[in-house]
């Protein structure tokens, strides 16, 4: 996993990867936002809905942590060995919005993302224990690592399949 020499060049790091994803669905229809296709395993909705879920993640447990909530990853009503119900109520929570709507929440959402993190301090974002909700799991990653899992990671494999789905759908 890359890792970062300061908070700007991971905040350069998610806005390059999200600007590259969100740019491959200029060329889709609304219409055409919930098809599927066999090479690929999420529809284009349901690839920015995942987005939005996760990067939304973050910020509620961000902003839990700040109320002094015990923060409970992922979710409450979805532990880590049910990641596929979690993706689901994403896909659900999204489903009505139009592709225009979607990629305007993204840009939005990531907006909000950068603003977190310029918000740590160089010893929260890059030492275990920045924040109770980064300590939940055995792991205890850095906010850091959190943040590039569920933002620049996914833009980057999931530009790859939006891509193919434009590719077998001649977009």
């Amino acid at each position: 996993m890359k890792a970062y020499e300061n908070k700007q060049a991971l905040i350069d790091e998610i806005t390059k990867r999200a600007d590259l994803f969100i740019s491959e669905f200029d060329a889709i229809n609304t219409a055409d936002k919930d098809d599927t296709v066999s090479e690929v395993d999420r529809t284009p909705a349901q690839m920015i809905a995942y987005q939005l879920g996760w990067m939304n993640l973050i910020l509620s447990w961000e902003q839990d942590n700040q109320e002094g909530k015990d923060v409970i990853t992922p979710t409450p009503e979805y532990k880590w060995n049910n990641l596929g119900g979690l993706y689901q109520s994403f896909y659900g929570q999204y489903a009505v919005d139009s592709l225009e709507m979607l990629i305007e929440k993204f840009n939005h959402d990531v907006d909000r993302i950068i603003q977190l993190v310029e918000s740590y301090h160089d010893k929260e974002i890059f030492e275990q224990g920045g924040r109770q909700w980064a300590t939940t799991t055995p792991s205890s990653w850095p906010i850091w690592k959190w943040i590039h899992i569920n933002t620049v990671a996914p833009f980057k494999s999931f530009r790859t399949k939006i891509r193919k789905w434009k590719k077998v759908r001649g977009v």
